[in-house]
Parts: C-alpha cells; structure tokens; sequence
C-alpha cells in the first residue's frame, strides 16, 4: 500500500518536483572544487576572505552623501522635482488628517462600521466599530487617525508604482525579468539601511516616511499583478482576440477582469506591510501610533509600547478582513439594491458625522480612556522576576537563552568562519546546483562571494548562523503548527487570531519582553525573528494541505491509508510548492528582522545598519543592507528549484 500512495502522490506531483541527475551534477561539482580548490589554497592560505577581492565603497557612497547634502537647497532635481513630490505628499497626508478629524470619532468609526457592513456584513461592520472605539479607549484616537492619513497616502502610492511594475512584469517577459531582482532588493532590504539616504533627500518629516513605505509596501502589489495578468485563462483570451479586440481592449476587458482577485490580494498585502512599517517610519518623523511605540520603548515602558501597539494590530486586522471579504465576493452577481443601500449607508454616514459635529465633541472624550500600562508594566516585571532565572527543574529563560547560543549559535558561527571562504562557496553551489540549474547555482555563488567583495564577510556569516538557526526552529514549529491547523478546522479557527496578532504587531513592541526574558544577545534576536516569520510559514503550510487534490485523498483512503499514511505520503508530497514558498518566507522574513535583532544584542549585519543610521554612516548602513540582500538572494536560490523544462541533462 505505501509504494502504491507514494507512485500516486508522484502521478499528481508538479512538475519539476521529481528528482533530477543528481549524480552527473555531484561529479561536475567534484571536477570544477578539484580543479579550483588547490589553486585557490595556494594562493591564499589563510582560508579568510582575500583583501586584494575586497572592494571600499566607504569613499564613493560618502562623496555621494556630501553632494547631497551639498545641493538640497540648490539643484534643479530638488527644487524642480523632488520638492514638488515632498510638498504633494505633505499636501494629501495633511487633507486626510484634517478630513478624519473634520468627521469626529463619531463619523469615523460610522462611516468605518458601515464600509465593512456593506462589504462584510453585519458581524464584521461591528467587529470594526469595535476596534476603533477600541483605539479610543486605549487614549489612542489622534494618534490613530495621524497614521490612518499616513497610511491612507503611503498605499495609495504603493498601489499605484505596484501595478504600474506588475502591469510591465505581467505583459513583458524580459521585464518581469529584469524586475524580479528589482522586487528582491525592495522585499528584502532592510528598512533602517535606506532611511538614511531617504533622510539625506527628503529631510526628517511624513515625506520621507511615506517614501520608505512604499519602497517596502509596493513589491507585493506588483508580484500579485504580474501573477494576475500572466495567469489570465488563455482560452478567455483567444476568445476575445478571435472576436478582433486589440491589445488595449484585450487588456482592460479580459486580463484586468480576470486577475481581479489576485489585485484585491495585493491590496490586501500592501496594506499589511504598510501598517508593519508604522514604528520604524515613525524613526525619521512619521508620527501616529508609530511614534507613540518608539518613545514608550525608548523609556522601557512596556505598557504604553502595548497601548500604542494594540490600534495598528487592530486596524491591521479590519482591513484585513474587510479586503479579504471583498476579495470573496468578486464575481458574485451584485444584490438587486446594492446602489440604494450604498447610498443608504452614505447618507446615515454622514448622519452620524454631523450628529457628532452639532453635539460639540468631534474629539474622543478623555474620560473614557483606559490605561493598560501599569497592569501590562506589572505583568512583564513579574514574568522577569519568576521566569528569567531560578525556576525548578526546567530552568529559567535565561538559562534557556544561554544554552541555545553556546549550543546552537556558538558552533553553527564558529564553523562557518573556519571554513575557508572557498569551501563556503563550494558548500552554497552544492544545494543550488542539485535543485536548480548551473545558472541558479552561480547566482548564490556570485550573492555569497558579493558579502566579501564588499569587506563584512564574517559579519555576514554571523548573521547567516543567526538566521539559519532561526529559520531551522522557525520551519519545525511552523510545519507542525500548520499541519495541525490544516487538519482541524476548530483549531485554525483559534489560532487565526493569534497569528493575526503575532503578523502585525510592530516588532519594537514585543522586543522589550524577549529582552525581559531571554536577555540582551543573539538568541533574543532569534526568538523575535521566529516570532516575527512565524505566522506566515503557518498560513502558508495549512493552506497548501488543504489545498491538495480531494481525489488524490480520496484514492488513499479507498486503499485503507490512516491519517499518517496520507499526510506523509500524499499531503506532503503534493503540497510541496506551498512548503518551499513558506521555506522562502521563512527566510525573507527572519532577515526583515536582523536589523531589529541588532538593537537587542544580535550584532552581525544588523548592528552595522543600526550604527550606519545612528552616525549617519551612508557607507556602513548600505552596504551591510545589500549584504543582507546579497544573503536573502543566496538562500533563495538554494531552497527554491528553479522551473526547468522536462528536457535531458540538467
């Protein structure tokens, strides 16, 4: 029965997911480390990274950071250009602001209620309602409404460059080449390494704020269109061109309707990733909920970090479900009043706003503001008192901490450095090649040796131990987690939530109770990088199980296959392009996060993006944030397969 499972999971397996000439490919690798390791061990006997392949761009980046600051005031780029595009973002961040405030909290949280109502239904218009008096409760309104505004402008523009790239990438294949890499670095580049340049251009304000929000927020957009678009039904297309449609009307008539879903997903995503770039924008003067986060954290308040975090998870959350809602009822037909009711709620909307207005308090009432911080600030001192140290039989926290890093990071950074720089390379081609092409495994050779060109090879080697160890727990608790959620309904509806939280709650916040916990070092760097990619290895693990072909469960169960039997031998099989993405989520998303873990004593990379921000060091902070890339771009290449043809030799 078991060989019979395994050559049905194979039958319906992907292409591209059955094992190639491994061996001829072990052999060439044999051949080409004979030939070039000797060479490379007399030449350089040291086994570190040579100085004479070193490239100082400390020069040319500080020049460029002179010029800059040189001819802000006076150049046409910015007087002509640039300023235009500070004063227009400033203009539209300022007219939500004000509009929001016009309204009160009254006609703010009616007219939220009342989209989702209309989208959603009636439980999730009052879940919103909910969340916003709840931003009130928690004293939090203001700042709520400054990053609505900031986050209204900051997706809008982020929609508006993702689909203009999608729309290139989804009609060009030499462009959705070109831009792939393009995407990489926008996903991938730490945040804290450009803000400094976007600093240098925009000064200290929203501009800036806005700017770095939409280098981070677009590329999901833009990925989702181009998906949208190059999956577009051919036959809908052939139908349409057969009828005489030109590119245009073939375009907005088909494509365009046809990758709605996946458009409204982007939405979805860019919204996600804006709401999560609250509290780092808030470091060059965004304002709102963001700014609130940095200071409380700033002064070790724990509490008021959570009272300020809690509305950007809320709000994360309603616009979650309602473009999730929305996505859900694309190609319904439309209810037989959908207009009246519409304007029914418009004009029960306004209603409220001015029922608001006349009764003289558009402003949330600070009598009715609850304070969570001394409970929360109480809550995380016990937790370090009682579980840090001296807790019977299992150990403290810290002793957990401890043992990781001497266990774990200790051996996995020590060994990498010993290596000799060849052998590491040697070491990254090897998965590469067997999975993918000689083309994939030349670009991870090329992203590795790019670390020691630009002169941090073993900083890049400390955080490359950091995230292998965190990607490796991440990927055990996300497989198990995902698989138990994927065969329970009761149990994913329960850990939805949770991992709601988890996915938008700002990593600043939950910093302060790791370091409480574990300690300042490298392992509570790992445990937020963990908590931080979790929830989408889960998401994306549950879902490509559930997604598996019922008529290929439903032939192992006709064979007598137990549960096991079929999750092994069918379930994991066939959902194996949905576990290698969640591998490169994983991945994706514990590198966003090595520049956090540098505040918290995880040194490496990150650190070095932090004190590049800090000293105003444009040379330090971009190139250990294209190391950081240059990692990103190496691991993505030796764990995802490359999509070959089913043609002989590899």
């Amino acid at each position: 029965m078991t060989a019979t499972l395994t050559a049905t999971a194979r039958k319906t397996a992907p292409p591209g997911t059955r094992t190639g000439p491994a061996v001829r490919k072990l052999l060439a690798l044999a051949v080409i480390a004979a030939a070039l390791v000797p060479l490379a061990a007399t030449r350089w006997t040291n086994g570190t990274w040579p100085a004479a392949l070193t490239v100082d761009l400390s020069g040319p980046l500080g020049r460029a950071g002179d010029w800059i600051i040189d001819n802000r005031d006076s150049h046409p780029l910015f007087l002509h250009f640039l300023g235009h595009v500070s004063n227009a973002v400033v203009i539209a961040v300022r007219a939500v602001y004000l509009a929001l405030l016009a309204v009160g909290w009254a006609g703010a949280t009616g007219i939220a209620a009342l989209v989702a109502w209309r989208v959603a239904g009636i439980r999730l218009a009052l879940g919103t309602a909910a969340a916003f008096l709840a931003c009130g409760l928690l004293g939090m309104w203001v700042p709520t409404m400054q990053t609505l505004a900031l986050m209204a402008v900051a997706v809008a523009v982020s929609v508006a460059v993702g689909v203009l790239l999608g729309f290139a990438a989804g009609l060009s294949d030499r462009m959705n080449r070109v831009l792939r890499p393009v995407l990489d670095t926008m996903q991938v580049l730490p945040a804290f390494a450009y803000l400094l340049p976007v600093v240098l251009v925009f000064g200290i304000g929203v501009p800036a704020a806005v700017l770095a929000t939409v280098v981070y927020a677009a590329p999901p957009m833009a990925r989702l269109t181009a998906l949208g678009l190059r999956g577009a039904d051919k036959e809908v297309l052939e139908a349409v061109e057969s009828l005489g449609a030109t590119a245009r009307q073939r375009l907005l008539t088909a494509r365009v309707p046809l990758a709605r879903r996946e458009l409204l997903l982007g939405l979805n995503q860019t919204i996600m990733m804006a709401l999560s770039m609250a509290v780092i924008a808030s470091v060059i003067g965004a304002g709102g909920l963001g700014d609130r986060v940095y200071q409380a954290l700033a002064s070790v308040d724990v509490g008021a970090a959570l009272a300020a975090g809690i509305p950007i998870v809320l709000l994360a959350v309603v616009l979650d479900r309602v473009t999730g809602a929305a996505g859900a009822r694309l190609g319904r037909a439309p209810a037989p009043n959908a207009r009246a009711l519409w304007a029914y709620a418009l004009v029960a909307a306004v209603a409220v706003a001015v029922a608001g207005r006349l009764a003289g308090r558009p402003e949330w009432p600070g009598g009715w503001v609850v304070g969570i911080a001394g409970p929360v600030n109480r809550a995380v001192d016990w937790m370090t008192a009682h579980l840090y140290s001296g807790v019977p039989v299992v150990g403290g926290t810290a002793d957990w901490a401890g043992h990781f890093t001497a266990w774990v990071l200790d051996p996995l950074r020590d060994g990498l450095q010993w290596l000799p720089w060849w052998a590491v390379l040697l070491i990254v081609a090897l998965p590469a090649w067997l999975i993918g092409t000689w083309r994939t495994a030349l670009t991870a050779v090329l992203a590795m040796a790019a670390t020691g060109v630009l002169g941090v090879w073993k900083p890049s080697l400390d955080t490359l131990a950091q995230v292998l160890a965190a990607v490796a727990v991440t990927l055990v608790i996300g497989f198990a987690t995902g698989i138990a959620a994927a065969r329970s309904d009761r149990f994913e509806r329960l850990l939805r939530p949770v991992l709601d939280v988890f996915q938008t709650m700002p990593q600043f916040v939950y910093l302060i109770p790791v370091v409480a916990l574990f300690g300042v070092g490298r392992a509570p760097a790992v445990a937020a990088a963990i908590v931080y990619a979790l929830p989408a290895v889960v998401r994306i693990t549950a879902q490509g199980l559930r997604q598996v072909d019922p008529a290929a469960l439903e032939s192992a169960r006709s064979l007598g296959a137990t549960g096991g039997q079929q999750l092994r031998q069918v379930q994991l099989p066939l959902a194996r392009p949905a576990l290698l993405l969640a591998v490169n989520q994983g991945v994706v998303l514990v590198l966003a996060v090595v520049v956090i873990g540098g505040l918290v004593g995880g040194g490496a990379l990150g650190y070095d993006v932090v004190f590049g921000l800090a000293q105003g060091d444009l040379a330090t902070g971009l190139v250990a944030g294209a190391a950081i890339v240059c990692l990103g771009l190496m691991l993505d290449r030796v764990t995802q397969p490359a999509e070959r043809p089913a043609t002989k030799g590899a």
